[in-house]
């Protein structure tokens, strides 16, 4: 998907036309991902520009096309250009001795647990009522 979108389109509010944007992305999106994977393909993973127009589309994360569709239409940017491509992606096997930067211990829990089942000021963590 290779497209430039006006932000700006008379007679439309321009709440509706980003959210109309927005939809347009996310469901190519969804939509690339229903299509079967080739035979040693683990999943579908997208290349991404975005920019105020092709010219300057800068390599983006997914993830950020959004928050960046968002941010341009608050400062008022009459159009963005947008692009998906789907490729093939592999999945990195971790060497049996890396860990997480966040599992030094190999666990990935933040505090200490004595065993009590409490959160350490009294509290019994087991009652699931509000």
């Amino acid at each position: 998907m290779r497209k430039t979108f006006k932000l700006q389109v008379e007679g439309k509010h321009p709440d509706r036309v980003l959210d109309a944007i927005k939809h347009e992305v996310r469901k190519y999106v969804k939509r690339q991902r229903r299509v079967p994977v080739p035979a040693g393909v683990d999943f579908w993973d997208f290349d991404c520009k975005f920019g105020s127009a092709e010219e300057s589309a800068e390599p983006v994360h997914l993830a950020e096309i959004i928050t960046r569709m968002d941010a341009a239409a608050g400062e008022g940017a009459a159009q963005v250009f947008v692009e998906v491509v789907a490729k093939e992606g592999h999945r990195r096997v971790r060497p049996a001795g890396e860990a997480l930067a966040t599992q030094a211990d190999g666990f990935d829990d933040q505090g200490e647990d004595d065993g009590e089942g409490d959160d350490n000021n009294g509290n019994d963590n087991n009652d699931v009522r509000p």
